[in-house]
């Protein structure tokens, strides 16, 4: 890729970030071999050498990299406008504090590249901030609905999905960051840390930023629909399901209208469970695809299935969880009650344990008697997720009914 020739006017005082971020000069390393500090061993060493190598990136003149310095506002605005295909739309805008920066230009050029929105800043840019990841997410999102106009539905398609972190439950993540990092973690952009978080607001690495940045260019020539992750969360955030994104099932015939059917017609409607138990409402059902080895294969996974996963893991059968309040009406709502409470394994699934409970903060359907660990009380609405299966071959259907209301999902 040909790297956009800028313009950058250096001040006493910013020499040094001069060499790193900007286009020339003397003093920079911009051999990836020969920083001292990015053994062959270290987690982002091919990643730099590509971002240094393509101009992204340069080091510094005492020959290391600082792989774990954060980056700042001002540096990854400037790595965007280089990187990006995005074509320039001028007057989107500009930041009064960036007046004599040496990032000025390259930042008015990301904001008209779509990457920055300036009601964002409202008291300015501050161009030496720390990046935060939520930023950055946003910022490449963004930046990717700027110049596709199926990444800018995905957006939309995310605004109320389950995002795939442990700030969803345990709190960290505002709503109107569902979109931003629903689009990073779908297409591969970023990814969360070994205990389920995002860390929204951590700051990010120059690292990091040479990771991210090759996949960056992968991500902005393909389309949305590319992402298998993405359509998942697209869907669930739609209809309350990744049913039709991650298996061959697909929906029936809604038999009273002749029309396609899908799970929003049945999600979040309040149902009466048998012998007058009480009533249930059913919010999402998320399925999971998962080998032997307890590895799920798709991003939801991993929310509910690891190692200390107490089902037995069938290559055979895709895996489904489902969300669900109930209200009991008694403190009479005992294990086996429940269990045929609704006549349907999707409505009143099974109890599971598992080690991402607390990694993400899901409240599971346990396998303590109800009534003496008081996890039912009339009156009390419980939130919780439970478990069933699925076939994965051959033909076969389900049916939910809810209020006289049917989905049927067929496996074709």
């Amino acid at each position: 890729m040909v790297m956009k020739k800028v313009i950058v006017s250096v001040f006493t005082g910013m020499l040094a970030v001069a060499a790193v971020w900007g286009p020339g000069g003397g003093s920079e390393v911009s051999a990836a071999a020969a920083f001292k500090d990015v053994p062959a061993s270290h987690w982002a060493k091919a990643s730099i050498d590509d971002a240094v190598n393509n101009g992204y990136l340069k080091g510094y003149a005492d020959g290391t990299f600082r792989p774990s310095a954060p980056v700042t506002r001002a540096e990854f605005a400037a790595i965007l406008s280089r990187v990006s295909s995005n074509e320039v739309v001028e007057g989107k805008g500009n930041f009064a504090d960036l007046t004599g920066n040496w990032s000025e230009e390259e930042v008015t050029k990301a904001i008209g590249m779509g990457f920055i929105a300036p009601s964002d800043y409202t008291n300015g840019f501050k161009a030496s901030t720390s990046l935060t990841r939520r930023e950055m997410a946003k910022w490449m999102a963004s930046g990717l609905a700027t110049a596709q106009e199926d990444f800018q539905t995905a957006l939309s398609d995310t605004g109320d999905t389950l995002v795939p972190v442990a700030e969803y439950y345990k709190g960290g993540l505002n709503k109107a960051d569902y979109p931003f990092v629903s689009v990073a973690l779908g297409t591969g952009l970023m990814t969360g840390y070994e205990d389920g978080a995002f860390g929204p607001a951590k700051t990010t690495t120059r690292a990091e930023v040479a990771a991210i940045l090759s996949r960056y260019e992968s991500v902005q020539k393909k389309k949305a629909t590319d992402f298998r992750d993405l359509n998942e969360m697209r869907e669930v955030g739609l209809t309350g399901t990744n049913m039709t994104s991650l298996t061959p099932y697909k929906f029936g015939t809604d038999g009273a209208t002749g029309k396609p059917a899908d799970f929003s017609q049945i999600r979040d409607r309040e149902f009466k469970l048998r012998n007058n138990l009480g009533t249930q409402t059913i919010h999402r059902i998320i399925v999971i695809k998962s080998g032997s080895d307890k590895k799920p294969t798709n991003l939801y996974g991993k929310m509910f299935i690891d190692k200390d996963f107490d089902w037995p893991i069938n290559g055979d059968a895709y895996h489904v969880f489902t969300e669900t309040t109930l209200i009991p009406n008694g403190d009479n709502l005992s294990n086996l009650a429940f269990a045929n409470a609704t006549g349907n394994r999707f409505l009143s699934g099974s109890n599971f344990e598992t080690g991402t409970v607390k990694t993400y903060g899901i409240t599971n359907l346990p396998h303590a008697n109800y009534l003496s660990s008081g996890f039912f009380k009339e009156g009390v609405k419980r939130k919780f997720w439970m478990y069933t299966s699925i076939a994965s071959s051959g033909k076969a259907s389900e049916q939910i009914t809810i209020n006289g209301k049917s989905t049927l999902i067929v496996l074709k």
